[in-house]
Formats: C-alpha cells, sequence, structure tokens
C-alpha cells in the first residue's frame, strides 16, 4: 500500500486529532491515516479479530489567510494511570460501537488559540516498530506496534493590513497655491502694517514686479513697519532751504581752520633723562 498524500497537511497547523473506524464515521473536516511512512497499513485494531479498524485521524486550519479557533500546541503519549498534565484532554473517538482502542496508553493533545500559539504540530505520521527514523519529526510514542510521530514548527501569523490613512475635505483641497493663505486664516494673524512709502508703491514698478524671479526685490515678502516719530517727515514733498546760508571757501576756512600746534608741540618733547 503506497503512503498517503500529506503535503497539503504539512502546510496549515492541526486543529484536532482523534479516532475513527472508517471514513463513513470520521467527520468530513478530519483525514484518515490510512497507511504508515514506508506504505504499510494503520490499522490499530489489526490482530484483535475485529471487522471494523481503528485509524487515527487529523484535521488541518483550511483558511491560514484568516486563521480562527484552536490549533494543536502539543501531543504526548501517556500510561493509562498517568494524570493529565494542565492544558491536555484525550484524542475525540469516532468509533463503531465494536471498536475500542487501547487503554494501556491513551494519546492526549493540548488545543490553544492560533493567536496565542508560538509553536504547533502540523502533521502525524506512523512507522513499524523497527528503528525507522522519520527525519524533522518528533517521536511520541509506541502504541499497538506502531510508532506515533508528530511534526511541529513555529507558527507564522499573518502582518495586519495597515489601517488606511483618512483624509479630510481640507486636506484633500489643499495645494499649493493656497497653502500660505491657508495657514494664514487658520492663524487669524493679521498681515504687517506697512510704512507709507512701500504702500504707494504700485504694483507697475519694476522692483517690486514679482512677475519673474529677476524682479524681486530683497525686502519682499519682510513684514516691517516704520515708527511712528518718522510718519509724519515720509510724506513732505521737499526741505524748508529758505534759511540756508552759503558760505565761500575762504569763510569754511576761516571757520574751521585749525593748525594743530598742540599736538606738534607735544610730538616734538623729548623723552625724561634717568639722573
Amino acid at each position: 500500500m503506497a503512503a498517503p498524500d500529506t503535503s497539503d497537511r504539512n502546510c496549515y497547523p492541526l486543529t484536532g486529532v482523534g479516532w475513527t473506524s472508517n471514513q463513513n464515521i470520521c467527520p468530513k473536516e478530519y483525514q484518515l491515516i490510512t497507511a504508515t511512512a514506508d506504505g504499510s497499513s494503520a490499522n490499530f485494531a489489526k490482530g484483535f479479530s475485529q471487522k471494523s479498524g481503528c485509524y487515527l485521524c487529523v484535521s488541518s486550519l483550511l483558511n491560514k489567510e484568516n486563521p480562527q479557533g484552536d490549533i494543536v500546541a502539543d501531543m504526548q503519549l501517556l500510561p493509562d494511570k498517568c494524570p493529565l498534565p494542565s492544558g491536555f484532554a484525550f484524542v475525540a473517538e469516532f468509533l463503531d460501537s465494536k471498536v475500542t482502542v487501547s487503554k494501556k496508553k491513551r494519546l492526549c493533545i493540548k488545543r490553544v488559540p492560533f493567536n496565542e500559539a508560538d509553536s504547533a504540530v502540523f502533521d502525524v505520521t506512523l512507522t513499524g516498530k523497527s528503528k525507522q527514523i522519520v527525519p524533522s519529526y518528533t517521536c511520541i510514542g509506541e502504541l499497538s506496534g506502531f510508532v506515533i510521530w508528530c511534526k511541529r514548527e513555529r507558527v507564522e501569523k499573518p502582518k495586519p493590513l495597515p489601517k488606511p490613512r483618512s483624509i479630510g475635505v481640507d486636506m484633500r483641497g489643499l495645494s499649493l497655491e493656497n497653502q500660505s493663505s491657508s495657514k494664514r486664516q487658520e492663524l487669524d494673524v493679521p498681515p504687517a502694517r506697512l510704512s507709507a512709502r512701500r504702500s504707494n508703491l504700485q504694483p507697475k514698478d519694476a522692483v517690486y514686479n514679482t512677475e519673474n524671479i529677476y524682479g524681486i526685490s530683497a525686502m519682499d515678502g519682510v513684514p516691517f513697519a516704520l515708527h511712528p516719530r518718522y510718519e509724519s517727515t515720509v510724506n513732505v514733498p521737499s526741505a524748508n532751504i529758505t534759511n540756508l546760508q552759503i558760505k565761500s571757501h575762504a569763510e569754511i576756512e576761516n571757520e574751521y581752520n585749525y593748525s594743530f600746534m598742540t599736538e606738534k608741540t607735544a610730538a616734538a618733547r623729548l623723552p625724561p633723562t634717568a639722573s
């Protein structure tokens, strides 16, 4: 008998392990292990004069993208009188009324929620009593002439998708052209008061023409205002020069003539000599 194809089962954590007599009694989400790793029959009831069979069956997590429910985190084979470890339970039995499982050893599993599991059982396989080793599998123990192996692996949880960022109506209508005006409106900052001279300049003045970069003045965009004491003198059309007296060159020389005699005398003095 050829070994069953377990490639699909190996991809997902197991959600349950049980005993069953045949496929008709086994729940539809479970899969029978009908053959060992070397292709022999995996009927645990063989040799006990029982007409019905007894097989291990397993169920796998079908939807790995959206996992829900519990998965098998561990699996043990215990003697009959050994107490159950914390969190473990005996495997389910889907058997005919005439079929019984050996009670000398009991198979038990531990199931935990998917989101809380770091590792899980991904597959179960069987071998005969021979010293056959199944690579990457862990030996659970021997029962009714079969050695039970399980494959443990780390559980890879799907990464949550990032939540889409919501953009408000104001943000969608924002552009580079109205960004500065929007900020001024939000902050409610009044424009700086310009001096009378700048306020009288028209856009036609070439020095303040901002239609191209060559017409931008160094003072454009700089908010400033003249002190109030100078505001009254800005608009004066011309200065009062009626009392201005014009002096000749000779009069200026006579009025501001300075001979520098004091400085010359001080420079001509000899330094003191030692006595």
